[in-house]
C-alpha cells in the first residue's frame, strides 16, 4: 500500500486579495479525499473584518455585505480550520494545497492575527503542491499552470472554479493523477517528497525570476518572486498580527 491508497487532505481558501500576509480569508474548505471512502468536504464563510475589493468579489462572488451576513467571526473560523487540519494531518495523511505558499501563509498569518495556535505550531504537515509537482514532471509543457489548466490536462472534474470546496477536491484529484502517472512518487515517502518540493519550488521560482528579469516590460516583477515553500516566513515576529 502506498500513500495514494490512503486519504488526502485538501485545503483551499478564497480571500480579500492576493497578498497572503496582509489580506484575509473569506471562504475556506478542508477536504478528506479518497482512501476508498466518499469525499468529506467541510466549508466555512468568514466575516473578514475588512472591505472586500470588487476585484476579489469578481473571483469568488462574495461582497463585503454578503460575507458580513453569511460569515462568522474570522477568529472563530480560523480556529476551526486549524483544528480540522490538525486532526487529519495527525492521522498521517498528506496535506494537498494548490500554490501552497499562498494558502498556508494566509492561514498562518490569520492565526497569528487572531491569537490562534497555528497549523505549523500544532502539527508537522507533509505538504503536496500539485503546481510544484506538475512543473517538476512536465517542465516544458506549454500552457498555463492554474488549477483549471491542471484539471484539464489531467482530466479531473472541476465543478466550480474559485469555490473553495470544489478547488480543494480538484487539487486532490490532480495530485492523485500526477502521482499515479509517475509511479515513483507513490513509492517515495511523504517526508522525502515534501523535502524535494522545497528544492523544486526554489528552482522553479528562480527560473521564473530569471524569465521576468530578461523580459522587456516585466523586469520589475522579478523583485516580487519568492522561492519559499510551503510557507513565506514573516519578515519579523508579530508582523502578521500587525497587518
Amino acid at each position: 500500500m502506498t500513500w495514494t491508497d490512503k486519504p488526502l487532505v485538501g485545503f483551499d481558501v478564497e480571500t480579500t486579495g492576493v497578498d497572503p500576509e496582509t489580506d484575509r480569508i473569506v471562504t475556506a474548505a478542508v477536504v478528506r479525499y479518497g482512501g476508498g471512502q466518499p469525499n468529506q468536504v467541510r466549508t466555512w464563510i468568514a466575516d473578514p473584518g475588512v472591505e472586500i475589493p470588487a476585484e476579489a468579489t469578481k473571483v469568488h462572488g462574495f461582497t463585503t455585505e454578503a460575507a458580513r451576513t453569511a460569515g462568522r467571526p474570522a477568529g472563530a473560523v480560523v480556529g476551526e480550520i486549524v483544528a480540522a487540519l490538525v486532526e487529519l494531518v495527525d492521522e498521517g495523511f498528506p496535506l494537498v494545497v494548490m500554490n501552497a505558499p499562498f494558502d498556508l501563509t494566509m492561514l498562518e498569518a490569520e492565526a497569528e492575527r487572531h491569537g490562534v495556535e497555528s497549523l505549523f505550531a500544532s502539527s508537522v504537515p507533509m505538504v503536496l503542491d500539485p503546481r510544484v509537482l506538475d512543473k517538476h514532471v512536465d517542465q516544458y509543457r506549454p500552457g498555463g499552470r492554474r488549477l483549471e489548466d491542471l484539471c484539464r490536462h489531467y482530466v479531473v472534474p472541476l465543478d466550480a472554479a474559485h469555490d473553495s470546496g470544489a478547488d480543494a477536491v480538484a487539487a486532490c484529484g490532480v495530485t492523485w493523477k500526477i502521482a499515479n502517472r509517475h509511479r515513483w512518487m507513490t513509492r517515495t515517502p511523504l517526508e522525502e517528497l515534501h523535502e524535494r518540493q522545497v528544492y523544486w519550488a526554489a528552482e522553479q521560482q528562480a527560473g521564473l525570476r530569471d524569465y521576468f528579469a530578461r523580459t522587456p516590460g516585466k523586469e520589475h516583477r522579478a523583485l516580487t518572486v519568492r522561492g519559499d515553500w510551503p510557507l513565506i516566513p514573516p519578515m519579523r515576529p508579530g508582523v502578521w498580527a500587525d497587518a
